[in-house]
């Protein structure tokens, strides 16, 4: 044992575990209420993504996609959540508040969430596309930052994949079957020309 690192009693090395094992499964409670979100935002039409935000183990806010509804493009579950939030605390400014995503924020989310000043992200599904905090960016990891966001992923990550796959998966066979039934151009070769 190196000198001044003390030895650890059992007892205190297993209730760090069980806190651990408490925290998380309250990320997973948080979870299943944004997967929620996200669900409903798939019944409205809407990429399946929800958000809730959370001050003190309490719920502030919750939003889910709305951008094809409002006709607006920052209307992402991220954003819709920091809006209520900063509604619900009157104030722009969220320290200490934890943001759990369904998908991995895109760079318009992470700007937001890093000007909000959220204490920690904790995301379900990574982006591959164009996730900004892993997957395509690093952006809550630029040097130049004056506030640092604590990321976790992998909360409930299959639930939160699978909702985005079965709705593009749902979505691509409407398309299909949409083309198919679609009436063929009426044939032009038995018209008579007119010049």
């Amino acid at each position: 044992m190196s000198p001044g690192r003390r030895c650890q009693p059992k007892w205190e090395r297993e209730s760090k575990m069980d806190i651990s094992l408490e925290r998380d499964e309250q990320h997973e409670h948080f979870m299943e209420i944004a997967l929620r979100e996200a669900r409903g935002a798939a019944a409205s039409g809407e990429v399946p993504v929800g958000a809730v935000l959370v001050l003190d183990d309490r719920i502030l806010a919750c939003g889910h996609n709305r951008s094809i509804r409002s006709m607006d493009p920052t209307a992402h579950a991220e954003m819709e959540a920091l809006r209520q939030g900063a509604q619900v605390l009157g104030n722009y400014r969220m320290e200490g508040c934890r943001l759990y995503v369904t998908k991995e924020p895109c760079l318009m989310c992470c700007g937001a969430m890093i000007h909000a000043r959220i204490r920690e992200l904790i995301v379900g599904a990574r982006d591959e596309k164009s996730g900004a905090v892993w997957s395509r960016a690093q952006l809550l990891d630029l040097p130049w930052l004056n506030h640092r966001i604590i990321s976790r992923f992998g909360i409930l990550e299959e639930s939160c994949r699978s909702v985005l796959q079965d709705f593009f998966q749902q979505r691509r066979e409407t398309r299909k079957k949409e083309k198919s039934s679609a009436d063929p151009l009426p044939s032009l070769e038995n018209e008579p020309q007119v010049w």
